[in-house]
């Protein structure tokens, strides 16, 4: 597995990190458990969950996937050999400070996540979207008074726009407060409509550190999903079939599974080498419910795409 510095940052991260939205839901704690030691094996040392991880589910709770890797961080006594990321923002208890990003939210919420992980550190905490009702004084304040007290290292948002991110910089830079190193956006070949070049230019200016989620276009760019062919069994099934079922988005599978197979890899390795192919992509965010899953991923640590690959994948997603 290969590695790169998390924006400015000292965090020398695995550039594919784990993400564990799954643990939980679509999962089972065994198997997650398997799945982090895999990751682990083969070089991996960046997870990433949120504090409200599986709060939809009807068979899970906000705060599972935190309790399973705290569980397994605890057995495995290996905490100070992964970086760990999670998130705060979505709603964990009732009343005005259950959900957003006010100080009052954020100084209640670390703790939760400092327990159910079982440590007294967060290596990367980050806002998971934002919050129109709170100042970015204020929750920057609150993130810089974690920092000081030892509790988290560094911060960084997700689901940002330009917009959003350059404000928050702005702050940062005024107030001298905490600055987000790194942002966690919605992006993959088939779809940068949250990741705009606009986006990706401002995080390469301000060398913030991109860990993209959904990379795979959930599971679509795994070449799972075929012409006229029946739907897998998948959490995500409809919602790839509204957005990705089309001759748009089999032209780019088509390309992609081209190169899969004339490389010998899988077509997830394919897709995930296209964001690295980026130097402001740090490490596409991968999830997996099985080991089989996962080693459909890891070839992309150290897998290299031609230059008149890249550019032919670009070309045919018109990115």
């Amino acid at each position: 597995m290969e590695y790169r510095f998390l924006g400015k940052t000292e965090l020398r991260v695995s550039v594919l990190c784990l993400g564990t939205m799954q643990f939980g839901w679509t999962t089972d704690e065994d198997p997650s458990h398997a799945v982090l030691d895999a990751f682990v094996e083969a070089g991996g040392n960046f997870i990433d969950t949120a504090n409200i991880y599986s709060s939809w589910s009807s068979d899970s709770h906000p705060g599972k996937s935190e309790e399973i890797i705290g569980r397994w961080i605890e057995q495995r006594g290996n905490r100070t050999k992964v970086i760990l990321a999670t998130k705060v923002q979505g709603r964990m208890w009732e009343g005005p400070d259950g959900a957003g990003l006010s100080r009052a939210h954020i100084m209640k919420a670390v703790e939760g996540s400092l327990a159910r992980l079982k440590t007294d550190y967060i290596d990367l905490y980050q806002t998971h979207d934002t919050d129109p009702a709170t100042p970015h004084d204020e929750t920057l304040d609150a993130m810089d008074t974690l920092v000081k007290q030892g509790k988290v290292r560094h911060i960084g948002c997700s689901n940002y726009l330009t917009k959003d991110l350059g404000e928050a910089l702005a702050v940062s830079r005024n107030t001298g407060s905490v600055r987000f190193e790194s942002l966690q956006p919605y992006y993959n070949l088939a779809d940068n409509s949250e990741c705009t070049p606009n986006l990706l230019a401002l995080c390469e200016e301000e060398q913030i550190g991109i860990i993209p989620y959904s990379p795979l276009a959930m599971g679509f760019l795994t070449g799972k999903y075929q012409r006229g062919g029946e739907l897998p069994p998948s959490a995500r099934a409809s919602t790839v079939k509204k957005t990705f079922l089309n001759e748009r988005g089999f032209r780019i599978l088509d390309r992609v599974t081209t190169i899969a197979t004339v490389r010998e890899v899988t077509p997830a390795t394919v897709a995930l080498a296209w964001l690295l192919n980026n130097p402001a992509i740090t490490s596409p965010i991968i999830g997996a419910n099985t080991l089989s899953q996962l080693n459909e991923s890891l070839p992309a640590g150290t897998f290299k795409l031609a230059a008149e690959e890249a550019t032919s994948l670009s070309e045919v997603a018109g990115q």
